[in-house]
């Protein structure tokens, strides 16, 4: 054994290559990056040494960062704000060079002018990380397949809070009267007594449960 190389936990690793433990887990599975030891309870341990010439970023070096923000309403601007300020710390501490692509729209909206912007950059293979603060930030149904398009295009995600958004009720409930404002449309007419009798209907439901 090389006494000189130092092996270091699973978090230790993810935090020198930028990444989260999720991550080198994912990695191990499909064979792009294996531990060099496990402890006698089954702990992970990296060499570093190996680390810094194996490290995943310098797969695509002249691919950027980017890291995604959006809220649903203009009244959420200061959260807005807040988001990108925890990006720029997130991304600066790992030392990457990154530019913050935000949106003002709801999850349910597809064609958000930096949503559609990041999509076609990650189909020509110009970026090579996404960093969000939470899942839903990028889509409140959907962003699985966006997932699904970042692993099939090697672009590394990182989801900083695993947890629920602390805007969730709120904005799902707004997204719920989106939904229902369509199909009521498509219904009943979007000029229809029924329908504008149903949408009053919601949106004093919608109002009580953001209260």
């Amino acid at each position: 054994m090389d006494m000189d190389r130092k092996l270091v936990s699973i978090r230790e690793a993810a935090q020198f290559l930028g990444v989260t433990p999720t991550t080198l887990r994912r990695w191990e599975r499909e064979g792009r990056l294996l531990p060099d030891a496990r402890t006698s309870g089954g702990d992970r341990r990296y060499d570093l040494s190996r680390l810094g010439s194996e490290s995943q970023g310098s797969d695509h070096p002249d691919r950027k960062t980017v890291a995604y923000a959006r809220v649903s309403s203009p009244d959420q601007k200061d959260d807005l704000e807040r988001q990108k300020q925890v990006l720029e710390l997130y991304c600066a501490r790992q030392g990457w060079t990154f530019e913050v692509v935000a949106d003002l729209g709801s999850g349910m909206n597809y064609h958000k002018k930096g949503l559609k912007r990041l999509l076609n950059d990650i189909l020509a293979d110009r970026i090579g990380r996404l960093v969000v603060t939470h899942k839903d930030r990028l889509l409140r149904f959907g962003a699985e397949l966006v997932f699904a398009i970042c692993e099939a295009k090697q672009v590394e995600v990182v989801i900083l809070n695993q947890g629920e958004d602390p805007t969730f009720e709120e904005e799902l409930a707004q997204d719920v009267l989106e939904i229902i404002t369509v199909f009521s449309a498509r219904l009943y007419g979007s000029r229809s007594r029924k329908n504008q009798k149903l949408l009053d209907g919601v949106k004093l439901v919608v109002e009580e449960a953001s209260s």
